[in-house]
């Protein structure tokens, strides 16, 4: 299978999600430390209009474990972005120069525009509260590897109205039947419109505002910090921060095979204390980052 664009999960069935995650084991454990020619000669540019520590790092790692090269567009102000340049002539420039394109905006549909643009393939890193694929096949990769996706039983934490890991993750659980427990503040719910996909697709959903109430229930807990960075009010972000915060306490009404996972950077939702325990898998699911976009890469330029 090639992939062309990859813009957002939906663009995905659940038998080409399989096959990638299907890739990724066998490149594992190249991405530990394994030594491999399958990209030699491509050229990887990476784009970040936002921020970002795991995805731009996971994928410099994965396209030079498989013997690839990286160019990086670097700061905003130091590129033609600040003459006025738009993300259009940016893409068209760019994708002559390398053989696929690592986008993250903070406008939600830019990836999928800057498709429209491009004659090398487009992966979406994040655009605004849409869409973050990548970020889901390595959320999938951890279940998988960590836990089980069959007769899946998971609670997503936190702000599940702005943040796009979880969007695309439900919408990715939901073709595995998964059974989803939505737990969030009144303000931060999980927009209407995705609910109503999500029971269209078979999965079984409920909502809470109380984690108390599920933490014994669940196979994965999935916490996600609340983003600053997405209120378009401060006052509304002071009102609901801090809102969940998993700890040792909490953890002893928890499930013994409770898996805890978090797409990172995490604030103060969970207590370092809980790192030492048997339940943290975050910084596994960090490292997945790489397998999963070293077959995301070679899928994506046409390389078995």
């Amino acid at each position: 299978m090639m992939l062309e664009h990859i813009i957002s999960m939906r663009d995905f069935s659940r038998d080409e999600i399989d096959i990638i995650l299907e890739k990724a084991i066998v490149l594992e454990p190249v991405a530990r430390g394994g030594k491999s020619t399958l990209l030699s000669g491509k050229i990887l540019a990476t784009l970040f209009f936002e921020p970002s520590t795991r995805t731009r790092l996971s994928f410099d790692t994965a396209m030079k474990r498989l013997g690839g090269e990286v160019i990086d567009f670097g700061a905003l102000e130091a590129s033609s972005v600040v003459k006025g340049e738009s993300l259009a002539d940016t893409i068209r420039v760019i994708g002559g120069y390398a053989d696929a394109i690592v986008l993250r905006h903070p406008r939600e549909g830019a990836a999928r525009m800057a498709a429209e643009y491009s004659n090398v393939p487009i992966i979406n890193a994040g655009d605004g509260a849409g869409h973050h694929p990548t970020q889901t096949l390595l959320d999938l990769y951890t279940i998988m590897r960590e836990s089980s996706l069959s007769g899946l039983r998971i609670a997503l934490v936190g702000d599940l109205k702005y943040g796009r890991t979880v969007h695309s993750l439900a919408y990715a659980l939901s073709l595995y039947h998964a059974d989803m427990t939505l737990v969030s503040p009144q303000q931060l719910k999980m927009p209407d419109v995705i609910k109503k996909d999500l029971e269209k697709q078979g999965a079984n959903v409920r909502e809470t505002t109380r984690l108390d109430d599920v933490i014994g229930d669940i196979d994965v807990l999935y916490v996600t910090r609340i983003q600053r960075e997405r209120f378009p009010d401060p006052a509304e972000y002071l009102k609901v921060s801090g809102s969940y915060r998993v700890t040792e306490e909490l953890l002893k009404k928890a499930n013994e095979n409770l898996k805890i996972m978090h797409p990172l950077p995490r604030v103060d939702e969970i207590d370092h204390a809980v790192d030492r325990t048997g339940f943290a898998r975050y910084f596994e699911q960090s490292f997945y980052g790489v397998p999963v976009r070293m077959a995301v890469l070679a899928m994506a330029m046409g390389v078995e």
